[in-house]
C-alpha cells in the first residue's frame, strides 16, 4: 500500500518562497503521475502541477506557471513542488496524489498561507 507524506507549508509573505515535498514509500515514483493539488475555503480542488514520474515530465496551471516547479528525486521517492513568488490567492491546502495502475493516494496535506 503506497504512504505519502507531505511536509513543507507554513506561513509566508507575499512574494516569498516555499518548497513542499511529498514522500512516497511502499513503490517507486516511475509507476504514477504524480500531481500537486490545492484547495482554498470555499472553493473545489484544483490541479497545480504535475510531473511523470517515469520520464519527468512536467506541466503547470497557468495561474502558477513561471512561479512553481515540480520535480522528483527517483532515489529518495520524494517529489517536490518549489513556489516561488507567492500571493495571497495562492494560500490554500496542497495535497500530492500519486495515480498509477491501482488508483488514488492522496497525502494529507499541507497548509499554506500567504500574508503580511
Amino acid at each position: 500500500q503506497l504512504q505519502l507524506e507531505e511536509s513543507g507549508g507554513g506561513l509566508v509573505q507575499p512574494g516569498g518562497s516555499l518548497r513542499l515535498s511529498c514522500a512516497a514509500s511502499g513503490a517507486p515514483l516511475d509507476y504514477y503521475v504524480i500531481g500537486w493539488f490545492r484547495q482554498a475555503p470555499g472553493k473545489e480542488r484544483e490541479v497545480v502541477s504535475c510531473i511523470n514520474g517515469a520520464d519527468g515530465g512536467t506541466r503547470y496551471a497557468d495561474s502558477v506557471q513561471g512561479r512553481f516547479t515540480v520535480s522528483k528525486d527517483n532515489a529518495l521517492n520524494t517529489v517536490s513542488l518549489q513556489m516561488s513568488g507567492l500571493k495571497p490567492e495562492d494560500t490554500a491546502v496542497y495535497y500530492c496524489n500519486f495515480r498509477g495502475p491501482e488508483g488514488n493516494f492522496w497525502g494529507p496535506g499541507t497548509q499554506v498561507t500567504v500574508s503580511s
